[in-house]
């Protein structure tokens, strides 16, 4: 029955997210519930939770939602609909509202099964793949590849984290760099060394070519 359910819900969010150009695509989706599923058996999260979560995530996400009340309401009648005991929905509702990053101001919900969660969708901000995401949003919303005339935010609200100017290249100073340390599991911890490694090669070769051009 839950893996019924879970397949079912995989099968709805391949639906609505299939050609999302924000780099929070089907895609995103299959790879953060890939890790997540990868990580709850290595800690022991229950799995039913993790799953639902992983899959639904970005479906109240201001990113890609206009409004995420809506997308909440949304989803909590996708799993009722589906059968979904009302203990579950809660937390996999609770996992959904306080996992996004938003400019460092969110509090996760305390459980393992969010820690799972976050850090499966963390890990898909790092690294190679991170990086190509980050370009593709940053063109989504109109912002450049690198200004030197702006500065590295700090202390940002939601709001001026969503809306203040900002480049790809600053993103990763603002958010993509502190990720590995914001681990909340031991195998995430383990999976996030190598890309975090990989974005700081990244980085460096990016400055020196940048430089040469600006010469």
């Amino acid at each position: 029955m839950n893996e019924e359910i879970v397949l079912s819900t995989a099968e709805m969010v391949r639906s609505r997210l299939t050609g999302e150009g924000s780099g929070h695509d089907w895609f995103h989706i299959e790879r953060v519930w890939n890790n997540a599923i990868k990580i709850g058996k290595a800690e022991k999260a229950d799995l039913f939770v993790v799953q639902l979560a992983a899959l639904l995530h970005d479906l109240a996400d201001d990113k890609i939602v206009s409004s995420e009340a809506e997308g909440v309401s949304e989803i909590n009648y996708w799993l009722e609909g589906e059968g979904v005991p009302s203990a579950i929905i809660e937390h996999v509702l609770s996992i959904i509202q306080t996992m996004s990053y938003k400019g460092g101001n969110n509090h996760l919900y305390g459980s393992l099964e969010a820690k799972v969660v976050q850090d499966a969708d963390r890990l898909d901000a790092i690294g190679a793949v991170g990086i190509a995401r980050t370009f593709v949003y940053a063109g989504s919303v109109g912002n450049p590849i690198f200004d030197p005339q702006y500065t590295v935010r700090e202390n940002m609200t939601k709001k001026e984290y969503r809306e203040g100017k900002s480049s790809a290249i600053h993103h990763f100073y603002e958010k993509l760099l502190k990720l590995k340390e914001l681990m909340n599991t031991e195998t995430a911890i383990q999976l996030a060394e190598d890309r975090h490694q990989f974005m700081e090669i990244y980085l460096e070769q990016f400055f020196k070519e940048y430089t040469l051009e600006e010469e």
